[in-house]
């Protein structure tokens, strides 16, 4: 593939993700889910109102900033409500969100190509991040996870273009910058960063069992990839680059609040925060009932709504408050399902036990060979790809497994990114396979995935459906 036909379909990518993000911002013109929060407290620093964040306030600042910017456009500013405490229209406060999320699938192109090279699987691993339905649903309304994968990525993706730059240090201090603002968003951005650790701490491991101990103390290769310059950064560039950067950036964003609401100081607020979702109880159905473990989440099998409202035909207009219909009333379905594409989900988990098969397999066939645990000098390229996503999956996902607090299926989505890359790494070597059965699987799982996004597009975006075209997409009883 040329660089003109990557940087089209990176063009499309965007436009793709852009349209779906923008069309209809309008529609509900009240407060989903927690816009409640999120929504209210980015107008609240607009207007000067002390309260208590229960996360880490950068995104509510990005919100406000929205806010204060559409002040000065002059388009979609119908319908309007004064649930944040001011007359806003929706578009005011979730434009910053649809624009960030739109920026997401190239930010997956432009770090999946840093990692491998190969333009088609990159645009495969963007294309697929844009088919996503929790995504699309996360960036069309005021909340904060876009906004913790949109730096987290980019921090990893500037890690990777230190490795590749001769103006190392540049790179590396905008990846710091970008992982402190991913933490400065909600508190499980930091798992985006502990990926990197990770990545770093193994290739140093691999580093050893390649040549022994002495190699620790040798130049390192001049590998191709920049991921496998990872050893060439050395613990005080790793601590003050990705540590105290992260750290300063992190600080320093809770200076505005600080200055807002005095209540508590730096030490103090996060004490009350940690105070806080402690107390939000056991993962269960009682304490809420989309309440979702961690275990549940890979396989989709409780997604959340978002908003759910009826109507008796589609001309009537949806309250601004209020409880829906009474049940059975409504002939007309309003719903913004918070879950991801299905079979993009299903395909992404089965890509990552690929890889993680694919990294045991290898393992113990040097073990076989070479009857002792050092590696050859240089571990294929397709070894380091499954290394980067296996363990960014896991950083991502493990933390979690010790969480008792209730938990929802958002907070899958610093893991599933990696889950995107990886089928796209899958569907990509099956398109360049020699045996043509096995392109076919390739084009069929991808037309697949973008079939299934069409199909659930309706839960996604909030278009009026029919109980029996509503019942048609809920697979499960414990979807609905």
């Amino acid at each position: 593939m040329t660089k003109n036909w990557f940087r089209v379909g990176m063009l499309a990518i965007f436009i793709l993700s852009f349209s779906l993000r923008f069309w209809g911002l309008n529609r509900f013109n009240t407060l989903v889910f927690d816009e409640v929060y999120f929504a209210k407290f980015g107008n609240n620093y607009l207007t000067h109102t002390p309260f208590f964040n229960s996360h880490p306030p950068l995104s509510q600042y990005i919100i406000g900033i929205g806010i204060w910017l559409s002040r000065y456009f002059h388009f979609w500013q119908d319908p309007v409500n004064s649930l944040t405490g001011s007359l806003l229209s929706p578009w005011n406060y979730r434009w910053t969100n649809a624009l960030i999320g739109s920026f997401i699938p190239s930010i997956v192109v432009l770090l999946t190509y840093q990692l491998s090279y190969r333009r088609s699987f990159a645009l495969l691993a963007g294309l697929f991040t844009a088919c996503d339905g929790l995504f699309l649903v996360e960036s069309r309304y005021a909340l904060s996870n876009v906004y913790i994968i949109f730096f987290g990525l980019l921090g990893q993706w500037f890690l990777l273009l230190a490795l590749a730059n001769k103006k190392r240090w540049l790179w590396l201090v905008l990846a710091g910058i970008s992982f402190g603002a991913s933490v400065g968003t909600k508190w499980n951005g930091l798992w985006l960063l502990a990926g990197a650790y990770c990545l770093w701490i193994l290739a140093w491991v691999i580093r050893f069992l390649q040549s022994g101990i002495s190699s620790i103390f040798k130049n390192s290769f001049s590998n191709q990839l920049p991921i496998q310059k990872l050893t060439e950064i050395n613990a005080i560039q790793k601590i003050f680059y990705l540590g105290i950067i992260p750290a300063s950036v992190y600080s320093l964003i809770w200076i505005p609040h600080l200055q807002l609401d005095k209540t508590y100081g730096f030490i103090a607020v996060h004490q009350q925060m940690l105070k806080f979702h402690l107390q939000l109880g056991g993962n269960s159905s009682s304490v809420h009932p989309y309440c979702a473990a961690w275990y549940k989440w890979p396989l989709m099998t409780r997604p959340m709504a978002y908003y759910y409202q009826t109507t008796q035909n589609i001309q009537d207009s949806l309250p601004v408050l209020g409880p829906p219909l009474p049940p059975g009333t409504g002939k007309i379905i309003y719903d913004v399902h918070a879950m991801g594409n299905p079979i993009l989900w299903w395909f992404g988990v089965a890509a990552i036990v690929f890889l993680v098969g694919m990294l045991l397999g290898k393992i113990l066939v040097y073990r076989i060979i070479q009857k002792r645990f050092f590696l050859p000098e240089k571990l294929s390229v397709d070894t380091w790809i499954a290394l980067f996503l296996v363990i960014n999956y896991a950083a991502n996902l493990l933390p979690w497994v010790k969480v008792n607090r209730c938990v929802f299926i958002y907070h899958y989505m610093g893991a599933v990114i990696f889950a995107f890359i990886a089928i796209a790494w899958f569907v990509d070597q099956c398109l360049h396979s020699y045996y043509r059965i096995i392109r076919v699987l390739g084009v069929t799982i991808t037309f697949t995935i973008i079939a299934a996004f069409i199909f659930w597009m309706p839960i996604y975006l909030g278009l009026p459906l029919s109980p029996q075209d509503y019942q048609l997409r809920m697979w499960f009883k414990s979807w609905i």
